[in-house]
């Protein structure tokens, strides 16, 4: 969608892991010189639309191990966004993966300054 009501519209990229890894990486440098990348997990149940409270309420709380999954996201803000979606059985393959990917990648933090905010806690102590 170019112009018009949202001229920045960005979709949302549903990927295989093997490619979202890769192009996380990307994401990664790309964004070493300035801009953050935000990565969030969380549970996935395949739904689009949430399930009604009564029907929740009847409804056991057994589930399959296998239906299990994670749905990870990717953005870099408002530039790029991508997601994959990981079934149990990949889990271990791609947590390995990404945890590999997230140590080769974080070595631009900047290190605390505990003594600064030693200070300010003593500061705000001192005016209680």
């Amino acid at each position: 969608m170019t112009g018009g009501r949202f001229p920045s519209l960005v979709v949302m990229v549903l990927l295989e892991n093997d490619a979202f890894l890769t192009e996380l990486t990307r994401m990664f440098s790309k964004s070493k010189t300035s801009g953050s990348v935000f990565l969030t997990m969380k549970k996935y149940s395949g739904r689009t639309k949430p399930i009604p409270r009564r029907a929740a309420a009847a409804k056991s709380d057994a589930s399959d191990v296998e239906s299990n999954k994670c749905l990870v996201r990717a953005t870099t803000g408002r530039k790029k966004k991508i997601s994959t979606i990981i079934s149990s059985k990949d889990l271990i393959k791609f947590q390995m993966a990404y945890a590999n990917l997230l140590k080769a990648n974080m070595d631009g933090l900047k290190k605390r300054d505990k003594r600064s905010q030693r200070d300010k806690a003593k500061k705000r102590k001192a005016t209680q």
